[in-house]
C-alpha cells in the first residue's frame, strides 16, 4: 500500500526567515516528517532586522548592509532542523528587500518589499504553486498577523498569486496553470495566549511579556475564527531547534518563548490556523485537526 502523505503537497508563504518557525514551524516539521512535500517561500532576506548577536552587529542595515546573507544561511540551518528540503526566496535571493516599518527610512526604499508592484511579485509565486501544484498554502490574514507592511505584502502577494496561478491565460509559460485546493491564514487564539500568560505570572515571570494584556496583542485573534488546530507537539523540539538556527533574531530563552515551559507542548507545538477557503472537515470537537482534510 502507498504512502497516504506521498501526494500531499503544503506550500508555505512568509516575510523573513525566522517568521514561517514561529507560528507554522512545529507543522512544517511534522508533516516533512510524515512524506509529504513542505515548500517554503520566504519574500525577503531580512536586512532590516535587529540583531541579537553582538558578534555580528556590524552586518547591520546602518553598517555593513549585509545581514540578509547571513539570514539566509541560518534560514537554510532552519529547514535542515524542520527536515523540510524544498526552500526558496521569492525571485531569488535579495529580488525584494526588507521593507522594516512604516515610517522608517527603509520603508521608503524603492526596492523594498513593500513598495513592490504587486503583478511583479506574485509571478514567481505562480510559478513554483504551478511547479509544486500544492493542494494546501499558508500565510498571514489580510493584517499580517500584526501589521508589519511585510506580512501584509506577503498575505496579499500569496493570494493574488493563487488566483493567477489556477487562470490558465496568465502567463501559461510559468506551467500549467493549478488551482490551491485550500488556503490558511496563520492564528493565534486568544484563549491560548491568556492561559499561556497566566501560567507565566504564577510561575513568578516578571518580564515584560507576561504582563502583557492579550487583548493588546494585535496577533491575537477570537478563538471563533480559528477553524483548524495541528497538534505538531511531537515536533516542538524540532520546532525549538529551527528557531535557535536564527540566532540573530530569536532568543528561546524567555519572553513568548517561555510559555513552552510553562504549558508543555501547547503553546507552541500546537499551531492553528484559519481556512478561509476550501473544504471544512471538522473533528469531534469542531475544528480540523488536518490542513489536508477534506481533499480527495
Amino acid at each position: 500500500m502507498s504512502d497516504p502523505t506521498a501526494d500531499r503537497r503544503l506550500l508555505l508563504v512568509h516575510a523573513h526567515p525566522d517568521d514561517e518557525c514561529i507560528a507554522t514551524g512545529a507543522s512544517m516539521a511534522m508533516y516533512a516528517a510524515q512524506g509529504a512535500h513542505v515548500t517554503l517561500v520566504t519574500c525577503t532576506l531580512g536586512e532590516e532586522g535587529e540583531i541579537l548577536l553582538p558578534d555580528v552587529a556590524h552586518l547591520a542595515a546602518d553598517q555593513q548592509d549585509e545581514l540578509g546573507a547571513h539570514r539566509q544561511e541560518e534560514l537554510g540551518a532552519a529547514m535542515a532542523a524542520l527536515g523540510v528540503t524544498d526552500w526558496r526566496l521569492l525571485g531569488g535571493p535579495g529580488a525584494f528587500r526588507d521593507s522594516g516599518m512604516i515610517g522608517t527610512p527603509s520603508n521608503q526604499r524603492a526596492d523594498c518589499f513593500w513598495r513592490a508592484d504587486l503583478l511583479e511579485a506574485a509571478a514567481p509565486l505562480v510559478g513554483v504553486i504551478r511547479e509544486v501544484r500544492p493542494q494546501v498554502l499558508i500565510t498571514y490574514d489580510d493584517f499580517g498577523g500584526y501589521g508589519h507592511p511585510d506580512h501584509i505584502q506577503a498575505h496579499r502577494v500569496a493570494m493574488y498569486a493563487t488566483v493567477l496561478a489556477a487562470a490558465a491565460s496568465f502567463r501559461p509559460e510559468l506551467g500549467q496553470a493549478w488551482d490551491v485546493a485550500k488556503v490558511y491564514w496563520t492564528a493565534f487564539p486568544r484563549s491560548v495566549l491568556r492561559a499561556g500568560i497566566e501560567a507565566l505570572r504564577a510561575a513568578g515571570d516578571t518580564s515584560d511579556f507576561a504582563a502583557m494584556d492579550p487583548d493588546d496583542l494585535p496577533f491575537v485573534i477570537d478563538d471563533e475564527l480559528v477553524t483548524t488546530e495541528i497538534d505538531a507537539s511531537d515536533y516542538l523540539d524540532a520546532k525549538l531547534q529551527a528557531l535557535r538556527a536564527h540566532a540573530t533574531q530569536v532568543s528561546v530563552d524567555g519572553g513568548f518563548f517561555a510559555l513552552s515551559d510553562n504549558l508543555g507542548s501547547k503553546a507552541l507545538g500546537i499551531e492553528y490556523f484559519r481556512l478561509v477557503r476550501g473544504p471544512f472537515q471538522a473533528s469531534s470537537d469542531g475544528r480540523e485537526t488536518d490542513l489536508f482534510a477534506g481533499i480527495e
